[in-house]
């Protein structure tokens, strides 16, 4: 992943669009090859779940500590952090949560420096998306999809530049359809922009975690309210459906 992280990080702050549209087109068997590779946790690695409501699910943004149950919420990150704590105890990792409610692209960028990269993290993990689409729907904003993909790339390639060697996760926003929020107005255009955090990934070189599938496949389980309460957040059952999901990432 590194070898073609550091060419796509070249690529965009020196080389340009015409360099930079080679290794795009030829992306196939290594691309996926490179997406499915697990993250291993090393010693001393700091790990930084970042997002929207998902994410925070009610953490206690007094609390920017570490490690700390008070600073993690209710939600996946928190199940996931407990795990990793658990299971790698011996290598001293630090797993913070900085998951802001209601937090589009746009919010992201205006903290990502004091949330995401003075706490320099080693492994970024980044679930964002559903409210750059809800808010088009309830709030009259006007954030296409296109507009969505500039603004994650922007967000990245800033991160890249102060973190070369960060390892990326990109959680696609997902929705459990029927289930309150979620109704056939969503349809055909949020799967858009899932469709874009699919290739941000694919053009940074991040693991991506396809979320929907996630959910889908869960609904041969449980209803769609089984696992949200709302469509977007999740019931308890979905965010330990979640955090499962997240870990099978890490080895």
């Amino acid at each position: 992943m590194q070898s073609r992280r550091n060419f796509i990080a070249k690529g965009l702050f020196g080389l340009g669009a015409v360099t930079l549209a080679s290794p795009v087109l030829l992306a196939s068997e290594e691309e996926e090859q490179n997406l499915a590779k697990k993250i291993q946790i090393q010693s001393n690695d700091v790990i930084l779940f970042q997002g929207d409501s998902i994410t925070d699910a009610g953490r206690n943004k007094e609390n920017l500590q570490p490690n700390d149950t008070n600073a993690f919420g209710s939600g996946y990150a928190m199940m996931a952090a407990a795990q990793l704590l658990n299971t790698h105890a011996a290598k001293n990792i630090k797993v913070y949560n900085r998951g802001i409610s209601g937090n589009r692209i746009p919010d992201l960028l205006e903290r990502w420096e004091k949330d995401t990269l003075a706490l320099r993290p080693t492994i970024l993990s980044i679930m964002i998306g559903v409210n750059d689409f809800w808010r088009t729907k309830d709030s009259g904003a006007h954030n296409t999809p296109e507009a969505y993909k500039e603004q994650y790339q922007q967000l990245l390639r800033l991160t890249l530049e102060k973190l070369p060697n960060v390892r990326l996760i990109i959680c696609e926003p997902f929705g459990v359809k029927g289930v309150k929020h979620v109704t056939d107005d969503w349809y055909p255009d949020f799967p858009k922009y899932q469709q874009v955090a699919k290739e941000v990934a694919q053009e940074f070189g991040a693991v991506f975690l396809p979320y929907q599938q996630v959910f889908d496949e869960a609904a041969r389980r449980g209803a769609g309210d089984y696992w949200t309460t709302d469509g977007v957040h999740t019931s308890m059952a979905g965010a330990n459906l979640m955090a499962e999901s997240w870990l099978k990432l890490i080895k």
